[in-house]
């Protein structure tokens, strides 16, 4: 079992070096400025797709993501300790999306023993050490 902190800082790590550059490449080549890329909902929902599908690949062929291999952790399916599927990745970028936004879903692996996530729940993945 992994620690949350592990997870989250692996995430902070992946906002740094996944998501950044995607902005960037958005807000700068696409866009003249920020002040355009703020206004455009299409553009901030495309940048998270953009985000989604590069963690998606990530998971499916590797297992972990960059934040995820600096921390040595990886996710796995929870039965067979195999790299997920691709239906398991997009179902568990959508639910992690679905519980950032909600904000309350966070909070589930502090009221489990386990301490696993939402997302993990309900796509049947764990995060081990690598």
């Amino acid at each position: 079992m992994v620690a949350l902190s592990y997870r989250f800082k692996a995430f902070v790590v992946d906002m740094f070096m996944i998501m950044m550059p995607i902005m960037y490449i958005t807000t700068y080549i696409v866009f003249d400025t920020k002040e355009q890329m703020q206004s455009s909902d299409i553009a901030r929902w495309a940048t998270a797709g953009i985000y989604g599908a590069v963690v998606i690949i990530f998971w499916c062929l590797k297992g972990q993501t960059p934040g995820m291999k600096a921390y040595d952790i990886k996710v796995v399916d929870k039965k067979t300790v195999q790299n997920i599927s691709i239906v398991q990745a997009v179902n568990r970028y959508l639910i992690f999306m679905f519980s950032a936004i909600t904000i309350v879903l966070l909070f589930v692996p502090f009221f489990k023993k386990e301490k696993h996530m939402i997302h993990d729940i309900l796509t049947n993945t764990i995060v081990i050490k690598a």
